[in-house]
């Protein structure tokens, strides 16, 4: 399980990258509560190129804050790739910044149903690029307890904006 210190360094390593980019990044969160903006906001002088971000824990928040279509949850769920990409769109575009990441998933210990276990997460990741928009998406299905699925959810969040070409 990550610790506190490699969540930090992690942080740390994102907010360098998006400084030498000259962008600035906005979250939103489901099933981290949060998390992932406070490892970033851990990192002293993070407002130069953290924005915030939204915790939208339940659906009709994700619906009212991060713009998420009813008819995406009836038909996907809270949890799948199109919530994901709707969530980091909309964060993208009701946040400003210039890149977006969003994580919806089941951390445990209990929620879990038929193709969808508990630890299934997904992400998107949504940036500005040429005037148009990039968006990527990821399943994962990460083992452990509620406190293990999370950190890992926030490793694998800010580890791809490492691999983003910004």
């Amino acid at each position: 399980m990550i610790s506190d210190a490699q969540l930090y360094s992690l942080s740390t390593k994102v907010g360098a990258q998006l400084l030498d980019a000259e962008r600035r990044l906005v979250t939103a969160e489901s099933c981290t509560g949060g998390w992932l903006g406070k490892a970033l906001t851990d990192v002293a002088g993070s407002s130069a190129w953290y924005l915030g971000g939204v915790v939208a824990y339940s659906n009709s928040l994700k619906q009212a804050l991060l713009g998420v279509l009813p008819s995406t949850l009836a038909t996907h769920g809270a949890v799948s790739e199109a919530t994901a990409r709707e969530m980091a769109l909309g964060a993208l575009e009701g946040c400003g910044g210039q890149i977006a990441v969003a994580v919806t998933g089941i951390a445990g210990p209990a929620g879990g149903q038929p193709g969808k276990p508990v630890g299934t997460v997904w992400f998107a990741w949504s940036w500005h690029v040429d005037g148009e928009i990039g968006t990527r998406v990821a399943q994962e299905v990460f083992p452990g307890d509620r406190e293990a699925v999370r950190r890992a959810i926030v490793e694998r969040a800010l580890s791809e904006i490492l691999r983003l070409e910004l």
